[in-house]
């Protein structure tokens, strides 16, 4: 495994974990507020400019700077908006969640198309 700090990815902490990771990156733009469900736990990072977040369950706001990191929750509600002059890139980092029994899945859908080839199902 890799364990140097790319100089592509500097604020990329590199960890001997086995789970695969999702970066998605977007821009914020000035006036406009986002929201979003968070699918997974994730690890967001601003890069550009100030954001402000609010979470729905919490009675407090966040404000964000460059480099700033904030942890967020599987299944809450969150808000975002910018008050830089322009755009400002935000990345969230989440890890892929474990396929549980993968094996026992495959061969349960394997059953099913069996027993539907025998006696097809109605849909």
């Amino acid at each position: 495994m890799m364990k140097e700090v790319s100089s592509q990815y500097p604020e990329y902490e590199w960890q001997d974990e086995r789970l695969p990771e999702v970066v998605v990156h977007f821009m914020l733009w000035p006036g406009a507020t986002h929201s979003w469900r968070v699918a997974y736990d994730a690890r967001m990072h601003v890069h550009d400019a100030r954001i402000w977040l609010t979470r729905a369950q919490s009675p407090y706001d966040h404000w964000l700077t460059p480099g700033a990191e904030l942890q967020l929750t599987r299944g809450e509600r969150v808000w975002m908006s910018t008050d830089g002059d322009g755009a400002t890139r935000v990345s969230v980092r989440s890890k892929l969640p474990a396929l549980r029994h993968p094996l026992r899945r495959w061969l349960s859908r394997l059953l099913r198309l069996n027993t539907e080839m025998v006696e097809p199902v109605s849909r």
